[in-house]
Parts: C-alpha cells; sequence; structure tokens
C-alpha cells in the first residue's frame, strides 16, 4: 500500500507526462507482481466498489479524530474531498504498515463489503492506525469506491510496454477487458500481461476483444482530405461502441468502456456467430417499424435497468450495427485494408441474416458538397453526423493515424444560453476550485419567472478562465449545502449537447446528452438567457 500511495501522490502531483511515465515504470519495476496487478486494475480505469458507506465513513472517522460534527463540517466544505478531509483530522498512527495493495484489496478492504457497523468501525480504527496521510487518503477513495488518478490508460501502457520490452500495441492488446470487475487481478495475469511476445498470442485472447480503433475530429473543410473516392463514408450513430466476439462457444458483448455488457443485451449474446468472429459496430435500440435508430433516451432505458423483462425487451429491441469485420474463422483481419474487411463484413452479415445484426450502409454522393447536403439530415435520420474512413485504413489501435486514419464528421451541437445556479468544488488538483456547475433556463411568464435547472457541466473551461468563475462564486455564494454552494443568478454561458429527450426524472422535464461550456457569455444579461420552451423546441429537430 504504501508503494502504490507513493506512486499515487507522485501522479497527482504533476502534469508533465514524462515524470508521470518515470514514476509509473519505477512502480512496476519495483513492485511485487500481485500488487502491480492490482495497481494495473486502478490506473487502467477499473473502479472499486464502495466498501464502506460514507455516512459511516464520515462518524466513524469523526469518533476516531475526537472532533465535534459541526468543525468536521467545517473542514470538509473547506477541503471539498471527504477523503482527504479524513486524512487531514485523523490524529498520528501509532504504527507502520508493510501490507502490500493485493492483501488490502482482497484480504482488508473486500470483507468490509456488507459487513456490520462494529466490524466496519474496528477495522477501521485498526488501519487508520497504521497508515500515514497518503495511505489513509488512498485507503479511504479506495474503500469509498471514489478513487480517480491524472493518468490516461495510454500512458500505463507505455509504461509496462516499457518495462515488457515489447511493442505497446500487444500491451494494449493484452489489456483489453483487464478493468472488468467481474475478474481479480492478479500476479499471473500480470506476469502473463508483461511476457515476452509468444506465438500462442492470439490462442490466449479467450474471450477479450481486440482494442478499439477511434476516429479523430474533423474540422475545416473535408475537401482538404483528398479525392472522395479514396474515402469510405458511414452514418455515424449515437449508440454504444462495442465488439460482439464469439469464441469458445460462447458470444461477449464488450464495450468500448472495457466493460462486458452481455447481459444487458441477451439478443445479442443470443445470436449465432460463426467460431472465432469478431464484430464492431454500435448497440442501438432500432424501431423496426420505421427501420430507423431509436433516440439514444431509448437505449438509456435498456442501461438503466437491472431486470430485463420479456415486455421491455420486445418494446425497444436491440441491434448492432456493424461497421468492421476484425475476426473470421479465428483468423485476425485487422492488417487488412478497410475496404477489403468491408467487403468481407458485407458477406459475412449476409450469411448471418439475423434481425439483431445488420449493416452500417455506406453513404455515397458525387462530390464533397453533395455529402455536405446529406450530412445536414443528420438529425432527422437520428445520426450525429458521418464517419470518413480512408479505403486502405488498416484497424489501428485507439486514435492513431500510422496505419490509417477514421475521421467523425460530426454536426454542429444544439446550443442554449444558461445562468449558473450551483457550483460544486472539484477533485485531485482542483478540490480546492469549483469546477463542477449545474445550470438552468429560464420558465414561466413574466413577472413570475424562474430558473429550472436542466445539466451539470465541469468541461469547457481553461484554468485561467475557472479561476475567475471560481473567484466569482465565492463573491456571489447565497446558501451552502456541504460542498455545494448556490449562486447569485449573475453569470451565463452557453452550453453544448449533442442530445435531447424529455425525461421524468429531472425537474425541467428534459435530459440533455452530453453537456459542455462552450463559452462564457459576458456579452449577456442573465434576464437574456434561454428558456425552457427554447429547450422544448429543440425536441422536434431531434426527433423526441
Amino acid at each position: 500500500m504504501r508503494e502504490f500511495a507513493r506512486l499515487y501522490a507522485e501522479l497527482d502531483e504533476t502534469t508533465a507526462t514524462n515524470r508521470k511515465l518515470d514514476a509509473l515504470q519505477n512502480y512496476f519495476a519495483n513492485a511485487a507482481p500481485e500488487n502491480a496487478a492490482w495497481a494495473v486494475y486502478f490506473l487502467a480505469g477499473g473502479k472499486p466498489r464502495q466498501a464502506v458507506p460514507t455516512k459511516l465513513l464520515r462518524q466513524y472517522a469523526i469518533e476516531y479524530a475526537v472532533l465535534d460534527e459541526w468543525l468536521f463540517d467545517e473542514s470538509y466544505n473547506a477541503v471539498g474531498d471527504l477523503a482527504e478531509t479524513i486524512a487531514h483530522i485523523l490524529p498520528p498512527p501509532e504504527k507502520r504498515s508493510d501490507v502490500g495493495l493485493a492483501e488490502w484489496m482482497e484480504g482488508r478492504i473486500g470483507p468490509l463489503r456488507g459487513a456490520d457497523p462494529g466490524t466496519i468501525r474496528e477495522a477501521l480504527f485498526s488501519y487508520w492506525d497504521e497508515l500515514d496521510w497518503r495511505e489513509r487518503f488512498l485507503f479511504c477513495k479506495l474503500i469509498g469506491g471514489g478513487f480517480r488518478v491524472g493518468v490516461s490508460k495510454l500512458l500505463v501502457t507505455r509504461a509496462l510496454a516499457n518495462i515488457a520490452a515489447v511493442d505497446s500495441k500487444l500491451i494494449a492488446q493484452r489489456l483489453m477487458g483487464w478493468t472488468d470487475g467481474s475478474v481479480r487481478p492478479t500476479a499471473a495475469g500480470f506476469l502473463q500481461l508483461i511476457a515476452a511476445q509468444s506465438d500462442e498470442e492470439h490462442k490466449l485472447r479467450g474471450g477479450q476483444p481486440y482494442p478499439f480503433f477511434l476516429a479523430h475530429q474533423l474540422q475545416g473543410d473535408p475537401a482538404a482530405l483528398g479525392e472522395l473516392h479514396d474515402w469510405q463514408v458511414e452514418w455515424k450513430y449515437d449508440g454504444i461502441r462495442a465488439q460482439l466476439v464469439r469464441r469458445g462457444g460462447q458470444n461477449y458483448l464488450w464495450s468500448r468502456g472495457e466493460d462486458l455488457i452481455s447481459e444487458r443485451f441477451p439478443e445479442l449474446c443470443s445470436a449465432h456467430l460463426p467460431e472465432g468472429t469478431v464484430l464492431d459496430g454500435e448497440v442501438l435500440v432500432w424501431d423496426h417499424l420505421n427501420d430507423a435508430p431509436a433516440p439514444f433516451a431509448e437505449l438509456q432505458r435498456r442501461i438503466g435497468r437491472k431486470t430485463l423483462s420479456a415486455k421491455l425487451l420486445a418494446e425497444l429491441p436491440a441491434v448492432l450495427v456493424c461497421y468492421d469485420l476484425l475476426e473470421r474463422d479465428g483468423v485476425d483481419l485487422r492488417a487488412l485494408p478497410q475496404h477489403e474487411r468491408r467487403a468481407l463484413l458485407e458477406t459475412q452479415v449476409a450469411q448471418l441474416d439475423l434481425p439483431q445484426i445488420k449493416l452500417s450502409p455506406l453513404v455515397h454522393a458525387d462530390s464533397w458538397e453533395a455529402l455536405a447536403a446529406l450530412r445536414a439530415e443528420s438529425r432527422a435520420r437520428g445520426v450525429e453526423g458521418m464517419m470518413v474512413k480512408a479505403r486502405n485504413a488498416q484497424y489501428g489501435v485507439g486514435r492513431t493515424k500510422d496505419v490509417g486514419t477514421w475521421w467523425k464528421w460530426k454536426i454542429d451541437p444544439y446550443s442554449v444560453d444558461a445562468v449558473l445556479i450551483y457550483a460544486q468544488a472539484g477533485h485531485g488538483r482542483r478540490a480546492s476550485l469549483y469546477t463542477d456547475y449545474t445550470f438552468a433556463v429560464w420558465d414561466g411568464e413574466e413577472g413570475e419567472r424562474r430558473l429550472v435547472p436542466f445539466a451539470k457541466a465541469y468541461s469547457g473551461l481553461t484554468d485561467a478562465e475557472i479561476a475567475q468563475v471560481d473567484n466569482a462564486i465565492r463573491k456571489t455564494t447565497v446558501e451552502k449545502f456541504g460542498p455545494v454552494r448556490s449562486v447569485k443568478p449573475t453569470m451565463v454561458f452557453e452550453i453544448g449537447f449533442e442530445g435531447i429527450a424529455l425525461s421524468s426524472r429531472h425537474k425541467a422535464g428534459i435530459a440533455v446528452r452530453f453537456p459542455r461550456i462552450l463559452r462564457r457569455r459576458d456579452d449577456k444579461p442573465v434576464e437574456d438567457a434561454d428558456t425552457l420552451d427554447t429547450l422544448k423546441g429543440l425536441l422536434g429537430a431531434a426527433g423526441a
């Protein structure tokens, strides 16, 4: 635990890529394999399950520190992070611990999940007494389920590749599925992760997917890409990017986030595919009556249900719209050019002839101008724009251009001007700044108007802009609710989002998809911000 806590602090204290890479390599070169396995899980994006309820964690920290509740609350409001607050207020430890990360996760933290309060209290008091400040901070993050670290999976991949002296693309391939929470990280798994390349590499894949090939955002005039006939164009769907894998007589459905989502889409995992097949595509709820994708909100209804009834499956049928074939008859096809993989995909989907497996249609046009005219129909078609893929591109790893390029040519986002009404402190290096915002629009008749919250956003501002907004929030605070501040409505922002739908779960009756801050509107008074009617007017354009 001590070594991982030191690494966690080093990664959090710097933004320099080389320093982070050095810290990662030093850790992996010296950590015991069983501890390194858990470190890879967390650093690559795996999330710890909450082992201790926040209420109990707070209560026992107050008891251990012998503090009044009001003093703890004031400290928490000032710090803005529960784990950091607890690490600060606890008295110094009287013992030292040499227990490794694996034992902490499997032998200490894991058993606390579902334990009775008395057992949790006794364990916390014992563990806090053998951890220093950094270790306590990390420990509270792990047991509270709030672990986040400022390092990319790509950097972790590079560090492991350097340690193993193998191609980083091979490490990326081996890492696929590593963060699936149903599989416990092990020493044997870590040693296999950094092993020398083997002729048996493909056979070791099991049900794992391939690393996803990601697209770059196309800005400016697409004609700059050259001749249109050198590119393959498809619609860009708004669903869940996924790979459907058939190996060992079983289907596996993996999301781009490396979550195994087979149980959520039984109709896809029951598809009869030939052994050794991997399809890449988009999971969508499909409107078979109109032969078109349903709005993303319909897919969310599927995602949010723990139990899928026969009625729900019939009402919201899922399909995989396929746009690439990565493996056929157990043969890795990723080195083939795009147009050859496309021809094989068309043959494969036609042979399957399954209603839940669809082929992504190609979009044909005589010129870039004619293609742009078709792209303008995107919202009416229920899509986000177009994908433009080099015909000779291989299937790469991540967002790369070294084997050819995919471009996403998206339509402009929806946008409204909204008022900031609530703010909450961020995390990590931004824990002392208010960076998470809630925005509202006007509702009601003139003279009785009120601001109705409709979206939360935290991305889109520079560090300098965040500092300015933070200063304004502190000066205009009306009330405090724990870490949240309500502020006097003084700031207007242009908020962009990709989709919009009716929602009974939100106060405004509307939910937006991927909200983000486009800019601060200092030129616009609060009274002139947009209205709920403006938002509702966008529903028709979205087909909602």
